[in-house]
């Protein structure tokens, strides 16, 4: 019913958790194929994802282009894609399957759906960043990335899909979506804390943040990727 998409590269550290995550709706037929879009990884990604069954994809390194490329590539009419640091918590297909259910029988408009955003992480300054992000989604309907996007393959072509950005190319997808074609799922997306705990929460919420406001400030991709790090 629904292809995976995932970005990559060198994510051999996070990716078997990830891809272990999909194995259950996989085997109940849910998840049709799962696609790595490989940005040209030395590691162990290519080996990890053969291993476990995906399609690999070489693509040009950049995340909005190897999103993009994965999602031309796809044969389902629903379209789930994820980071190769992201683990979906067990049970989260229901939430999707319920999701498209709803659209499918005509009971609501179509829209895109994200997962709410959970860092593997239990310190204090995890939990303000967790609640800090829910209040976002609350009041903008502004996911990012991390937090996966599931959307029709419709509504992902009728948008025009993902543009071949090296950053924001999640926040600019979901500003042409509107929040009224926005949904958060019940279900979390537990995604790593790597980068907050070698930068510092602080340190790091605050790059995000001023990568956020340049971007709305028209600043070029290309030099938020050097902000951002």
């Amino acid at each position: 019913m629904i292809s995976v998409i995932v970005p990559t590269l060198n994510a051999e550290k996070g990716l078997a958790s990830c891809l272990t995550a999909l194995v259950p709706a996989a085997m109940d037929g849910f998840v049709r194929e799962v696609i790595i879009s490989d940005g040209g990884s030395s590691d162990q990604t290519l080996a990890i994802a053969d291993d476990a069954g995906a399609r690999i994809l070489r693509s040009e390194r950049g995340r909005g282009r190897q999103l993009r490329e994965g999602a031309r590539d796809t044969k389902s009419d629903w379209l789930l894609f994820i980071h190769a640091d992201t683990v979906l918590e067990t049970g989260w297909e229901r939430d999707v399957f319920r999701h498209i259910r709803m659209i499918e029988r005509g009971d609501q408009p179509d829209r895109a759906a994200a997962f709410r955003f959970s860092l593997d992480d239990d310190s204090m300054f995890a939990a303000y960043l967790n609640g800090a992000v829910a209040l976002r989604c609350w009041a903008l309907k502004l996911p990012y990335g991390d937090q996966g996007l599931l959307i029709s393959r419709q509504l992902y072509d009728e948008i025009g899909g993902f543009k071949p950005l090296v950053l924001m190319e999640d926040v600019d997808l979901v500003r042409r979506l509107g929040r009224k074609r926005m949904k958060i799922l019940r279900a979390r997306a537990v995604t790593s804390a790597k980068r907050y705990r070698r930068d510092g929460y602080l340190k790091r919420m605050l790059r995000n943040s001023a990568c956020l406001g340049l971007y709305y400030l028209r600043v070029p991709p290309r030099v938020l990727a050097r902000i951002y790090g």
